[in-house]
């Protein structure tokens, strides 16, 4: 049995033993037999919250099951946790910060305690000056340096600087205002920035350059030569860069000194982690296409699943269930995947963002003491839009040797009702989730087979590559219509459950460090890419991969 993970590790020794014997009792049972012994298995395991519905009766689980996990919840004082998370507490302690996204969407304005300071103003000030702002863009009152209004917003930053307002502004696509677009850069790859600022006018764009210091090396890149097209491409004057530039930084010199005025740079603080920054001034893009009050109801939307974060009981708290869930699959079962399947195409960036959110953060070897891990921690987040991916790897999911949980994500209403088309993606989804729990016995397939007009020895030959064992778990998420409200939820549920993991762990999901040796070494490649010199200074394979690319 793997150390239970927990820096002592002797106080949740029993629950984790408990949850290995379980484990093994229900491996011998069919999800088929779980629903065909209960008839109020659906009712008993799903739970409503607000316009959104989690299903997870599709899952290896019983009551037991489920107390046995919020033993373990309770011995690994997770209560305590989202308790010291929400109060302010360093609870980030690599970088010894506080971890405080939860304060940029308070919108009860109740105080949040820092130090001893009260963060809430600092929020409510910058919400203040993005709500100005948005609002002078969006009546046609910020002009170009031509004097003609801004049709075009490029937002240009990197991970948490991109992937976060990237997702959420194509998500509500159609709460954009009319004649607005919005563009997004973020790849280093030249072709990233030069295939956007091909379809954009310097006369009517408005750059939104993301960088916590200002320093951001892909980000910067990006933005010096969307600087430089600026100018290439207008009267060449210097001065004219304010018209078209914003910047969200804390570092107000560097962005003086690109040319962006300090009236027009946006804050945000330490306490803000790049993936959880989404609802600061970061989000600057989604407001100016959807307009604040929208952005205002995604704020709303995810502090009403903080409250009931917060407040519900570990039986019916959604984060805490999908969390646990999640533990219960990656170190009982050895589930080294999980699928995230939006049922809707305007959520189709949804899959790269939880990856960041997830992977990033739960992507640790060692607990907050520093103790290398001997179990396994997060798994490897993927997915795609349903139905593109039952085309593509759902044969994995049903037929492959790999245990891939999945979830499924699906609006009941469509902002799109064209024809039929919602009826037979709904159809997809729910018929997905029956076929991966239920699939198809070898008596069923045969008879099938014999139906339809086949003898014996072509059944014999085709029968085994029909079988579908069935037995795979999966969530379904259902929200009454894509809204900024509901999207804010669905986003801070799943903020909440790698949160749950993460204590369940005893591992930080609030720093990166993992990101920087890359980062590090890339810098001394560059130098020795310009220089004339062979590279000899790694090994042979860098070596001769940077010679081979200088040649």
């Amino acid at each position: 049995m793997p150390t239970t993970p927990q820096s002592n590790p002797e106080k949740l020794e029993t629950s984790w033993r408990a949850l290995q014997e379980h484990a093994n009792q229900l491996k011998s049972q069919h999800l088929r037999d779980l629903f065909s012994a209960d008839a109020e298995r659906f009712q008993r395991f799903s739970l409503e919250f607000g316009e959104v519905l989690l299903d997870y009766s599709k899952n290896f689980i019983t009551d037991e099951t489920l107390k046995l996990l919020r033993d373990l919840a309770q011995q690994a004082d997770l209560k305590g946790w989202i308790e010291r998370m929400f109060s302010g507490d360093r609870i980030n302690n690599t970088e010894n910060r506080a971890v405080l996204h939860t304060a940029l969407r308070n919108r009860s304005n109740t105080p949040v305690m820092v130090d001893g300071e009260n963060v809430m103003p600092g929020i409510n000030r910058v919400l203040a000056q993005m709500d100005d702002f948005c609002g002078r863009v969006r009546r046609g009152e910020w002009k170009g340096y031509t004097g003609k209004t801004i049709t075009d917003i490029v937002n240009i930053g990197i991970g948490g600087s991109d992937l976060g307002p990237h997702m959420v502004a194509t998500a509500l696509r159609p709460y954009w205002k009319d004649g607005l677009t919005a563009h997004f850069v973020s790849n280093v790859d030249g072709t990233d920035i030069n295939e956007t600022l091909a379809k954009v006018s310097p006369e009517t764009t408005l750059f939104v350059i993301a960088s916590k210091t200002f320093t951001t090396r892909e980000t910067m890149t990006n933005a010096h030569s969307a600087r430089q097209w600026f100018l290439d491409n207008s009267d060449g004057d210097p001065l004219k860069i304010r018209h078209h530039f914003v910047a969200v930084s804390t570092n107000s010199s560097a962005v003086q000194a690109f040319g962006i005025d300090s009236h027009n740079m946006f804050e945000f603080w330490d306490w803000v982690g790049g993936r959880y920054s989404l609802w600061s001034a970061i989000g600057l893009p989604v407001a100016l296409v959807v307009g604040m009050e929208n952005f205002k109801q995604l704020l709303a939307g995810a502090h009403e699943m903080d409250r009931h974060f917060a407040e519900a009981d570990f039986s019916e708290n959604m984060p805490v269930i999908l969390g646990l869930l999640g533990i219960w699959y990656r170190n009982f079962f050895n589930a080294g995947n999980h699928a995230i399947l939006p049922y809707d195409h305007s959520l189709r960036l949804l899959p790269a963002y939880l990856q960041q959110a997830d992977m990033e953060s739960n992507g640790k070897r060692v607990t907050r003491d520093g103790v290398p891990v001997d179990y396994d921690t997060g798994p490897v987040i993927w997915g795609q839009p349903g139905t593109n991916g039952q085309h593509a790897f759902f044969q994995l999911i049903h037929q492959g040797t790999e245990l891939v949980p999945a979830d499924f994500i699906l609006p009941i209403r469509t902002h799109h009702p064209i024809s039929e088309h919602h009826e037979i993606l709904s159809a997809n989804c729910i018929a997905q989730t029956e076929a991966l729990m239920r699939g198809k016995t070898e008596d069923e397939v045969r008879k099938e087979l014999l139906d339809a007009g086949m003898d014996e020895d072509q059944i014999t030959m085709l029968a085994p590559h029909k079988v579908f064992p069935g037995n795979k778990p999966s969530n379904t998420l259902m929200m009454r219509q894509l809204t900024p409200y509901n999207l804010g939820t669905l986003i801070a549920l799943y903020e909440h459950k790698i949160f749950v993991e993460s204590i369940i762990w005893n591992i930080n999901a609030f720093d990166q460090w993992g990101v920087e040796l890359g980062k590090q070494l890339a810098g001394v490649i560059e130098k020795e890419l310009d220089s004339a010199k062979p590279c000899t200074s790694h090994d042979s394979s860098t070596n001769g991969l940077v010679n081979y690319l200088k040649k």
